[in-house]
């Protein structure tokens, strides 16, 4: 940060691509809240970034602005057509990051690759193109562990699992940890879980804090240090199209996906 509070812009140069993943068969856990927040504060630190909506819901799509109904192309062309480069499907957005978008149309991917050879790859066929053009790369997951997010994780250097700091939140933890593990043997054996990030935390209640310890004690060495707080900015973001950082500057909320954006850039 500069003495004014702005982030320092940086000079980059030839930063090798990381692909993270935003991972978690659970929704309602902040995973698309987080590709928005954290893509823009990467992009408020001059890299470059990109965002794929992988979600059938689309909700990224939707919380950039982007009816991706209109859309003559999304990520669902690019996957089932191999004469559909990735590149021509990526759009521009308000926060700084481009964006790859997706709608409903992606739930049918899944039926129609299920016989393809390499299936599972076939996501990081199509991002091969562009590691060269982008330091990052934000993967929004949908909620399951089908065929999109096995080519989500197959195509990841590493993922983020967002929880929300809930009882019924941790269940799936074991299941989820699981397939990852599945997925590193036999699939993608560099990928690396980078973290698991309590989200929609409220400090003001024991049930948050006891779960934030519960965490702590039974993942040590995957919590990261970094806690999105629960507030109204972000669905208020969402709706006015805009990450929280322009939203509501200086908010907890903005200052917390800064420290995520630190976190990510100090692993390398």
């Amino acid at each position: 940060m500069s003495k004014n509070g702005k982030p320092v812009k940086r000079n980059i140069v030839n930063k090798e691509c990381k692909i993270l993943a935003l991972a978690q068969q659970k929704g309602g856990v902040g995973k698309t809240t987080t590709v928005i927040n954290l893509g823009a504060a990467l992009a408020e630190l001059n890299y470059k970034v990109l965002l794929v909506d992988f979600d059938p819901q689309g909700a990224l799509s939707a919380g950039l602005g982007i009816d991706s109904y209109s859309l003559k192309q999304t990520v669902y062309d690019a996957m089932v057509d191999a004469d559909v480069d990735l590149s021509k499907v990526i759009l521009p957005s308000s926060i700084g990051c481009d964006l790859v978008p997706g709608n409903i149309d992606l739930s049918a991917a899944e039926v129609q690759l299920a016989n393809e050879p390499g299936r599972d790859q076939i996501l990081k066929e199509k991002l091969s193109s562009l590691l060269n053009t982008y330091q990052y790369i934000l993967i929004d997951c949908p909620p399951s562990l089908g065929l999109l997010t096995l080519n989500a994780l197959a195509a990841a250097t590493d993922v983020i699992i967002p929880v929300q700091t809930q009882y019924f939140a941790l269940r799936g933890m074991a299941l989820l940890l699981k397939t990852i593990k599945k997925v590193q043997s036999r699939i993608n054996q560099n990928l690396k879980i980078f973290g698991i990030l309590p989200t929609i935390y409220d400090s003001r209640t024991t049930h948050a804090k006891e779960i934030l310890e519960d965490l702590a004690n039974s993942y040590p060495d995957l919590l990261l240090k970094t806690v999105i707080p629960q507030t109204v900015k972000f669905p208020d973001s969402a709706i006015a199209a805009k990450s929280v950082l322009t939203f509501a500057a200086n908010s907890n909320a903005a200052e917390s996906y800064k420290n995520l954006a630190q976190e990510v850039i100090n692993r390398g």
